[in-house]
């Protein structure tokens, strides 16, 4: 997927959710319907979507042209954050909830080319993913990784499941790209992800993106208003501030809560027209 060598499967990687069979994963999959794993997919260049996928994802397109560029500036976030977590503060633990359908640089794949010891726990509830999630379970054999299907507010399972593959003693980055704004409740969102980050020992990381509404891009609201009423799931959109208040109680790492593709780029061009994919990264003291 990378265009580089895959790495040979670690002896100790775990597989996905065995009591699950590939009839009851095919049966959860809505190929009647868009979905937003598969029109992200889509606009990232996969082939993991179908022909609904596409024609809403054109569909939205039109109402923000830039909408494909959000997918491609996350991406970005994550590999600059992964980097930054890996290489200056020596994370070797990330536990990626919403982790999408595997593309180009999977988290596990940006961490351990840099450390192969690094181990990665993959979280998401959408069967789609799941059907595809041997391509997640790939590691160094100094490295591992683990794949559970759960939904985000499942904090006591996935903690549990990740425990089995992550020494929860030790730093581990929480990164949840995407996968916020699907709990509508603002109540709800904070204390959810507060719970996974209280379970973290200091030293953690938070590394969070979320879309955003902005008086500014009046374009944004029009497509998430068409999608909230043709596609699955329904997504909810925050101001900046909102989003900063993730991170409330956290050490917030320079630059802020910035757009995506703004967060620590490779060049000083500021000239880089910000997307309306927001993020940040903190650390828990």
């Amino acid at each position: 997927m990378t265009g580089e060598p895959r790495h040979r499967r670690s002896s100790v990687t775990q597989q996905p959710t065995p009591e699950t069979t590939p009839e009851e994963v095919r049966a959860r999959i809505n190929t009647s319907q868009p979905h937003t794993a598969r029109i992200w997919n889509y606009w990232l260049g996969g082939k993991d979507n179908y022909e609904v996928d596409r024609a809403t994802g054109d569909q939205i397109r039109q109402l923000h042209p830039g909408i494909g560029d959000y997918a491609r500036a996350d991406r970005r976030f994550l590999s600059a954050a992964v980097h930054h977590l890996v290489n200056e503060v020596g994370i070797r633990q990330f536990l990626d909830i919403g982790t999408g359908l595997p593309t180009a640089d999977n988290t596990h794949e940006v961490a351990q080319r840099l450390a192969p010891e690094s181990r990665v726990v993959y979280v998401d509830n959408d069967p789609l993913v799941l059907a595809h999630a041997r391509a997640l379970l790939t590691s160094t054999p100094e490295g591992r990784t683990d794949y559970l299907d759960a939904d985000l507010r499942d904090v006591d399972t996935i903690l549990e499941h990740a425990a089995r593959t992550l020494d929860l003693s030790e730093p581990v980055a929480l990164v949840l790209l995407g996968v916020v704004i699907f709990i509508e409740d603002e109540a709800e969102a904070h204390r959810v992800v507060r719970r996974i980050m209280d379970a973290l020992p200091s030293g953690s990381h938070l590394v969070l993106s979320h879309t955003v509404t902005s008086p500014s891009m009046p374009d944004v609201d029009a497509a998430v208003a068409f999608w909230n009423e043709h596609g699955t799931p329904k997504l909810t959109q925050r101001t900046p501030g909102q989003i900063a208040g993730f991170f409330a109680e956290l050490e917030l790492l320079g630059p802020g809560v910035v757009s995506c593709n703004r967060w620590r780029p490779d060049s000083a061009d500021e000239s880089v027209e910000e997307v309306a994919m927001f993020g940040g990264v903190a650390r828990k003291g």
